[in-house]
């Protein structure tokens, strides 16, 4: 496959969608058309960190038909990776993580690009603005809360949809920033003659303006079905790898100051004392020994949600996440929370 040809970061001279790819992608043509099946074709995605909620997502969105994926990690292949990382086999331990997964990806479609780079540091601004220039969206998954911010900061500079995800234990999250997101969504309000379709817009912000979001206006219930205590508790989680070098709790005795610092957040976002006066203490227990591990199940949800919904941006129909989601593998269930938006 042609390179895709890049000018100051806007794309030149598409590429076409062969009668042999149409074949391969007949049934996503079928599912939402060929123009959004073009869009995904010419579409240069950068994903980084290669764990497992990042490798079912590049599956994902390599077998739906993405045109190159740039995939950056400088870390190795450990054997905790093994478990949720099916990229990774037992000989790859030690091994630079792209360069173990870069050849199972492309075996995943033939069709894509794939292009690795294990010494990319994505903390030297230099470097982010040279890489994130040019490319189409960016996903970056398990990262601190300070480098998600700066990755996303960066990217708004570019007028590039970010993407963030990843999982602590059985809890897992993605939030999304499309700047100001255009999309096709049915309308369900016309008539039986009237259009079927409508263009739709919505405004996204940063991650560190919806990290800002107060619940003081929800009601009772509302309050209660967008369950906070998972989100704050993944706030907690960020806070304390804040304030620990990005380390997080994996250890019973990191209880206490979790369960502090989860209140601490709790209480400043305002949330219905009726709903949650304080963070649940099992909850916050389980992920002081849990939040450091990852769990395949959980990343597979996760994973599966985050590339489902990347496509749908690039797709530009249907309406996104709006904007941060979170996933308890507790329970199975999940909850779209629209922060600050």
């Amino acid at each position: 496959m042609a390179a895709t040809n890049y000018e100051g970061g806007s794309k030149v001279n598409p590429v076409q969608i062969t009668e042999d790819e149409a074949a391969v992608y007949d049934r996503q043509i079928r599912l939402w058309g060929l123009e959004a099946q073009q869009r995904m074709r010419n579409a240069t995605i950068l994903v980084v960190r290669l764990r497992g909620t990042a490798t079912e997502a590049i599956k994902n969105i390599v077998l739906a038909g993405i045109g190159k994926l740039i995939i950056v990690d400088e870390d190795d292949v450990s054997e905790e990776d093994l478990a949720a990382g099916f990229f990774y086999r037992d000989e790859d331990v030690g091994k630079k993580r792209v360069e173990a997964a870069k050849a199972r990806i492309e075996n995943l479609n033939p069709l894509v690009t794939v292009v690795s780079s294990p010494q990319i540091s994505l903390l030297d601004a230099e470097k982010l603005d040279e890489i994130v220039q040019d490319v189409d969206l960016v996903c970056v998954t398990d990262w601190d809360r300070k480098g998600l911010c700066q990755i996303n900061e960066t990217c708004r500079r570019f007028g590039k949809p970010f993407y963030a995800g990843g999982t602590f234990g059985l809890l897992g999250y993605i939030f999304c920033d499309l700047l100001k997101h255009d999309y096709i969504t049915p309308d369900r309000t016309s008539q039986k003659d009237g259009p079927k379709n409508v263009k739709t817009s919505a405004l996204y912000p940063p991650l560190h303006l919806a990290l800002r979001h107060r619940w003081s206006g929800l009601t009772k219930r509302q309050t209660k079905e967008l369950n906070p205590s998972l989100i704050h508790t993944i706030l907690a989680i960020w806070e304390y790898q804040e304030q620990h070098s990005g380390s997080l709790p994996d250890d019973i005795d990191a209880t206490p100051e979790l369960e502090a610092i989860a209140n601490q957040v709790l209480t400043a976002s305002e949330v219905n004392k009726l709903v949650l006066s304080s963070m649940p203490k099992e909850l916050i227990q389980t992920m002081s020994t849990t939040a450091a591990h990852e769990f395949s199940p959980v990343c597979a949800v996760v994973g599966g949600m985050l590339a489902q919904d990347i496509l749908k941006a690039l797709a530009a129909r249907e309406a996104p996440i709006a904007n941060f989601f979170t996933f308890d593998g507790n329970t199975g269930g999940g909850t779209v929370c629209r922060m600050n938006m």
